[in-house]
């Protein structure tokens, strides 16, 4: 062999010669390796960024549906503005976001698809670059070598606004709800605590209908509560939920008579109270479509006659108030700065809302920074109650078309109660929005 390679010429013998071939392999394979490589910390790099932006704009669209509850567009978006260069100092990164990048608008769950709208409260969209156009692109290490210096990078994040079920219509309480024997619960109707809820014997929960509170296990039951409970064991959840609407109550009252406070309802024409002219009232001393106050000095209580029906009207007062037998409220709201445990109460057969099968309108609304106390045959049609104490209710109450109990307190209700998920009519009812990011 080594003869042979001997009598080779000097071209035959480079052409034919393999020595030092692994070294090209090897070259080869070195390019190769880093060019994975520099596309491996590149586009790991490229990928870091886009988390850095996800969370920014993630904080930055939060911020800016929280502050759009109550406050301008405009406000929001600067908010907005202000949570995202924390995270992000444009004097480091550039302009990643502008007002401009900032979208308020509506979110459509079944398409998945945002529509900007203007003026409202429903989503926003906060879309975050860093690209060449703002001068900002994520500079690349290895692969500037094959051409390509830079990547833009863009992330949105989208929030919207929505409103637990539980909070809509249901029992919800900060501490304890508890309901006694042979009720009925249907239509998806929810019952919340904040603590635990106890149940006593003989009650129905229908299919959809939901029992919450932190932990299920803390559920309080008479013994072979579950076989004497139908539906019970179904309707368990775990949960827990910020009451934030009784954080307004006090905003609410102040803002009954403010048409740019989104407290008054819309069947209020004049902004001016009326002054009731005693403590003692009948239906024939309120006019529709106006704010009616009194004030209370001493022990005294704002008493509404028996049979009385209260429409379009709102009583706005710092008196416990306690409604005649009979009471009817059609699209009317009772507020009180009275904080004693029955600041709002009744004898009996007290109508809460407009018996009209869950259609709109006719709903009525109870707010105290006190309790509320009724006893037998209370009848809520679209009614709401918020109370920061306890709401208390006697047997034989009706919630079949829509009823919203919140309270800071606990809630009880005794026996022989039907309460039923209604689903609408209840538009006139107080709200504090929860938000969430789509995904």
């Amino acid at each position: 062999m080594n003869a042979k390679k001997a009598t080779l010429r000097g071209p035959e013998r480079f052409v034919r010669d393999e020595e030092g071939g692994m070294l090209a392999y090897g070259l080869t394979a070195l390019l190769g390796m880093l060019i994975f490589g520099g596309l491996a910390v590149d586009v790991g790099n490229a990928y870091a960024v886009r988390t850095h932006l996800a969370i920014a704009a993630d904080s930055a669209a939060h911020a800016a549906i929280y502050t759009r509850e109550l406050q301008s567009e405009d406000v929001a978006k600067q908010r907005a503005l202000e949570v995202f260069e924390v995270a992000l100092p444009p004097e480091q990164y550039g302009t990643i976001l502008t007002v401009d990048d900032i979208e308020f608008g509506t979110w459509d769950e079944a398409t998945r698809v945002f529509t900007p709208s203007p003026y409202s409260k429903q989503a926003v969209r906060v879309l975050a670059e860093r690209s060449s156009q703002r001068n900002n692109s994520v500079g690349t290490f290895l692969l500037g070598l094959a051409g390509l210096d830079s990547w833009d990078v863009r992330r949105d994040s989208i929030f919207q606004t929505y409103m637990p079920t539980c909070l809509r219509e249901g029992f919800v309480a900060e501490e304890i709800v508890d309901v006694q024997s042979n009720n009925a619960y249907t239509n998806g109707f929810c019952i919340h605590s904040n603590t635990h809820v106890e149940v006593n014997q003989s009650n129905y929960f229908a299919e959809n209908t939901i029992v919450s509170m932190p932990d299920r296990s803390d559920l309080v039951l008479p013994e072979s509560g579950f076989e004497s409970n139908d539906g019970l064991a179904e309707a368990l959840r775990d949960g827990a939920y910020r009451l934030r609407i009784l954080d307004r109550l006090a905003e609410i009252m102040e803002g009954l008579d403010d048409p740019s406070s989104g407290y008054m309802p819309d069947y209020i024409v004049s902004s001016v109270p009326i002054e009731l002219p005693s403590r003692n009232v009948s239906d024939a001393d309120f006019t529709p479509g106006r704010i009616h106050t009194y004030t209370c000095s001493g022990p005294h209580k704002l008493k509404v006659a028996n049979g009385s029906f209260l429409n379009e009207i709102v009583i706005d007062t710092n008196c416990p108030v306690e409604l005649g037998q009979g009471t009817i409220l059609d699209n009317a709201i009772i507020a009180t700065s009275n904080t004693t445990v029955d600041s709002i109460s009744a004898p009996a057969q007290v109508q809460i809302g407009r018996d009209d099968n869950c259609a709109p309108d006719g709903g009525a609304q109870l707010v105290t920074l006190g309790g509320i106390s009724f006893p037998s045959q209370m009848r809520v049609y679209g009614g709401q109650m918020l109370a920061m104490d306890d709401i208390e209710f006697s047997a034989e109450a009706n919630g079949i078309e829509g009823a919203s109990f919140i309270s800071g307190g606990t809630i009880s209700g005794t026996s022989n109660m039907t309460m039923g998920f209604c689903g609408s009519g209840m538009e006139d009812n107080f709200e504090a929005s929860y938000f969430r990011l789509t995904g």
